[in-house]
């Protein structure tokens, strides 16, 4: 079989069964064919926690590039798997790129693993022209406050700070929508922004 062929038929994700369910063949065969789709740039292997591997078999991965959610893995004791990959080529996209991102997908579990990223964010005049961009400046503000509670942090600096405090007396907005913390009503206050996590959200940053 044309590697061409294999390389359509299974692009996705696998373990080494369905790969042999899809293309008919002895286990044998499937490790031959990761070999050498792998030897050609076209897999990523992942380990799984039971010792188990996934293959993610695409001509992207030739093509390189890291994707939002790649950089997030690396940081994040919260792993983000997607069957949405956005990769950006060339450049590697920043932390301050991939954190604004990742609160823009209004997605819970990317929003939470993001957290981690706090952690390392060192260029905040970029995090601060960003977030304003984008319209989410305060909730970057509530997101870092919180991160603290429960992480050591690079410091926000005052100018941030100052920067991106709400204003007057505006009225209340949300990290996602609809989504209200019951324990973190204090920094909720401080931003005008409603945290989507409870302390029993935050666990696995223990």
């Amino acid at each position: 079989m044309k590697m061409k062929l294999i390389l359509k038929k299974l692009e996705g994700t696998h373990n080494i069964e369905s790969i042999m369910s899809t293309l008919g063949i002895a286990r044998s065969k499937a490790i031959y064919y990761i070999y050498r789709l792998r030897k050609q740039g076209y897999v990523k292997t992942k380990r799984l926690d039971n010792n188990r591997r996934l293959y993610n078999i695409s001509f992207e991965n030739k093509l390189g590039g890291t994707s939002y959610y790649e950089i997030i893995n690396k940081y994040s004791p919260i792993k983000i798997t997607s069957q949405e990959i956005y990769k950006v080529y060339g450049k590697e996209p920043s932390l301050e790129e991939t954190l604004v991102y990742a609160v823009k997908t209004q997605r819970l579990r990317i929003v939470l693993a993001s957290l981690a990223l706090f952690k390392m964010i060192g260029d905040w005049p970029e995090l601060y022209r960003l977030s304003k961009a984008n319209h989410i400046e305060r909730q970057i503000g509530a997101l870092y406050d919180l991160s603290r509670l429960i992480m050591r942090t690079r410091k926000m600096t005052k100018r941030f700070r100052n920067h991106a405090l709400p204003k007057g007396n505006p009225s209340f907005n949300y990290v996602i929508k609809g989504l209200k913390s019951k324990d973190f009503q204090d920094i909720e206050k401080i931003w005008k922004i409603y945290l989507p996590f409870n302390k029993s959200d935050l666990e696995d940053y223990k």
